[in-house]
């Protein structure tokens, strides 16, 4: 029931990093109180000379109890996630999340919804927590977690809990741009989760990009041996090569391709 994951990698970071920011906002709030509003979420501000809020806002925190929960969920979901998929998946996935969830809902935040202004701030780790939710219970559906460590629930309805606990604050609060932007982060999360390579847009980017130099390769190998073939006929010695521009021995006698010193191919 205590037992806790493992404290290390990118969870690591991420737990390190929010609990950096909790202290740092403390600290600028007492000595200097409006430097805090341009790391908080405002879509007039982010879309207009401060693009980093798409970042900070996600680290920022509320009190010390909220910031506690926060803490204890992201750790645990993360460090679940971060073993099954490993580090870089995590960390691609908080950040696509929070920057694709916090840009989505700057600019609903102009389409003149009801009690929604781009002049609505939001801040919290809730809304990485609740996309870190999403991608556990769908991997896990049937675990069971305590939520608050007391209630026994089940992984695939702690997203919908969380949703529902944020639409009642908003009716008493009113804040219902940080409820807009908790729906976009879990938005985003859920599209990169349907549609995104399982082991990430990153990788999947960087094997592409290694597929298209090899090819690229190829085709310069192939072209040199078409040269290589043309040249040694023209000095009566006939040359045969592989369609992808290796050598063959007429004799049959396949060369060894990892022997550098094999230099008879050349002559």
């Amino acid at each position: 029931m205590l037992a806790l994951p493992p404290f290390r990698g990118v969870t690591r970071r991420l737990v390190l990093t929010a609990m950096a920011a909790f202290v740092l906002q403390v600290l600028v709030n007492l000595a200097f109180p409006r430097a805090g509003a341009s790391l908080v979420l405002s879509p007039r501000l982010a879309l207009h000379g401060m693009p980093w809020q798409f970042v900070t806002y996600a680290f920022l925190a509320g009190d010390l109890l909220n910031t506690v929960f926060a803490l204890f969920a992201l750790w645990f979901f993360g460090a679940d996630l971060e073993q099954e998929r490993g580090g870089r998946w995590l960390g691609e996935y908080a950040l696509v999340s929070v920057i694709g969830g916090g840009l989505l809902a700057a600019l609903l935040s102009y389409a003149h919804l009801p009690g929604i202004d781009p002049g609505n701030l939001v801040f919290g780790l809730w809304p990485m927590v609740l996309a870190l939710t999403l991608a556990f219970g769908r991997r896990n559906p049937e675990a069971e977690v305590r939520l608050y460590f007391v209630l026994r629930v089940k992984a695939k309805y702690l997203v919908a809990i969380f949703l529902l606990s944020y639409f009642v604050s908003a009716l008493f609060t009113h804040d219902y741009f940080s409820v807009l932007t908790v729906l976009a982060v879990t938005l985003i999360g859920f599209f990169y989760l349907r549609f995104a390579p399982r082991r990430g847009l990153q990788y999947a980017a960087s094997e592409g990009w290694f597929g298209v130099r090899n090819s690229y390769y190829r085709a310069k190998r192939r072209r040199a041996a078409k040269k290589f073939t043309v040249y040694m006929k023209k000095q009566g010695k006939d040359v045969n090569l592989d369609p992808s521009g290796r050598y063959v021995d007429p004799d049959g006698n396949p060369r060894e391709p990892h022997n550098l010193n094999d230099k008879r191919w050349m002559n």
